[in-house]
């Protein structure tokens, strides 16, 4: 099957920042067959459907690097409570939290992402074989950990339960066309260093990503400073296990030494600026990553902990926020907001030679951003009206692998009704616990 896209404003984000104001792109399968300026579009093209994108925004999905999109129940549940982690969110995990949730969760959660024109993320959660058969069904790229943790949880009966779980996970998802499987130690606090080494060591030995939350929290930098004064990154690269297969989460609280250290090995970063803002932990050194060129990609972090799964909240917020910082205002120009949310994203996961940018050859992950909207004129820049003007409700059409996924706003191959109304059924018995904490 090949669809012709025309009559749009192509935004590639490859290496040069091509564009093509007035172009087309021609699908042909899962790949991006041609791409180019509508005066160039040959004439005897024949596809199988033709799009007129009447002058919207054509762009890279967006890629989301670090989430746990089981969590949706949790959404606007006791968000101004200091602690908010072990009073609700610990305890009504292991209380209420089921496969069936954690499924039903996550289809709905992709359905968010997907009509927000995310179209590839990261995943860190529990019961994760539940969370990958949702993303299955639902036809989103994306890389998916089972947490290890030192307790218990709702998915296994011991500490650190998530090893054996990522044993079987591991191998049963690992040569799917879209899910790459992945292990996420919780955070460098949560697990003992022999833990960490196993997590390490199952990632090499099935050539898959980890991933972990890594310098986010206080207690978590006091608790290393105590310990054997080290900072979490120097406590990682102390057991030896900072490697180009880490996707570090958050990293919040990084000296200049740490930075030093991520450098040295390959580690990649995912910045969640709503999440760390909301929850008063601090604004990431971005740009000294990006200076020491260290990959940095944008995540929302789980609907619990920043409410919403669309990334141009992200860019909106990483823009008010680091120019804010770093007293600049021309710090961080949009066209590069975008790329920490498009090729930067891919870079982070090791994905950018299949996804990131529009060019020949890649899967043809696609964003269509209608112009037509109150918010959408006049367009000057576009690179200054996906980051500065638009939201997710502009998104107006999504390919996934060459797959529309969102077609005129609305979902191409589900209904949001029922699977709002299967997750508000299985979360009968959450929500009864959760109104008991409040």
């Amino acid at each position: 099957m090949s669809t012709l896209i025309k009559n749009i404003h192509i935004l590639t984000m490859d290496e040069e920042k091509t564009t093509y104001p007035d172009g087309y792109i021609l699908i042909e399968g899962s790949d991006i067959s041609s791409i180019g300026h509508m005066k160039d579009l040959p004439e005897k093209v024949k596809a199988t459907e033709v799009i007129d994108g009447k002058q919207a925004i054509a762009m890279p999905g967006m890629i989301n690097t670090h989430t746990h999109i089981g969590m949706i129940p949790f959404r606007s549940l006791g968000d101004d409570y200091p602690d908010r982690l072990r009073r609700f969110l610990f305890p009504l995990e292991n209380e209420c939290m089921t496969e069936s949730l954690a499924y039903h969760s996550g289809k709905y959660a992709i359905a968010e992402m997907q009509l927000a024109g995310v179209t590839t993320f990261m995943d860190m959660y529990y019961f994760e074989d539940a969370v990958a058969k949702a993303t299955d069904e639902m036809g989103s790229r994306a890389i998916l950990g089972e947490t290890v943790i030192d307790f218990p949880t709702c998915d296994t009966t011991e500490a650190y339960g998530g090893l054996d779980y990522a044993r079987q996970f591991i191998p049963k998802w690992l040569n799917h066309e879209l899910i790459t499987p992945a292990i996420a130690p919780h955070a460098t606090n949560t697990n003992s260093p022999e833990k960490l080494k196993e997590a390490a060591r199952l990632a090499e030995y099935y050539q898959v990503p980890i991933t972990m939350h890594v310098a986010e929290m206080d207690y978590e930098m006091a608790y290393f400073q105590e310990q054997n004064n080290l900072t979490p990154v120097g406590f990682l690269a102390d057991i030896g296990i900072l490697s180009e297969r880490l996707v570090a989460a958050h990293c919040i609280h990084l000296s200049d030494e740490d930075i030093h250290i991520l450098k040295k090995y390959n580690v990649k970063v995912a910045h969640c600026i709503g999440a760390n803002t909301k929850s008063a932990k601090g604004v990431a050194r971005v740009a000294d990553l990006l200076k020491s060129e260290i990959p940095v990609g944008l995540g929302t972090d789980g609907p619990s902990s920043g409410n919403t799964l669309d990334l141009f909240t992200q860019m909106k917020l990483f823009a008010n926020f680091h120019k804010t910082n770093l007293k600049d205002r021309a710090a961080f120009p949009a066209v590069e907001i975008v790329e920490r949310a498009t090729m930067g994203g891919a870079k982070v996961l090791g994905l950018e030679d299949k996804v990131g940018s529009l060019e020949i050859g890649k899967k043809a992950d696609i964003v269509l951003v209608e112009t037509d909207s109150v918010n959408m004129f006049p367009i000057f820049d576009p690179y200054a009206a996906l980051v500065y003007s638009a939201n997710a409700s502009n998104v107006q059409d999504v390919f996934i692998n060459g797959q529309r996924k969102v077609k005129q706003k609305q979902l191409n191959q589900e209904n949001l009704k029922d699977l709002r109304r299967n997750l508000s059924e299985q979360m009968a018995a959450f929500a009864t616990s959760a109104k008991k904490r409040l």
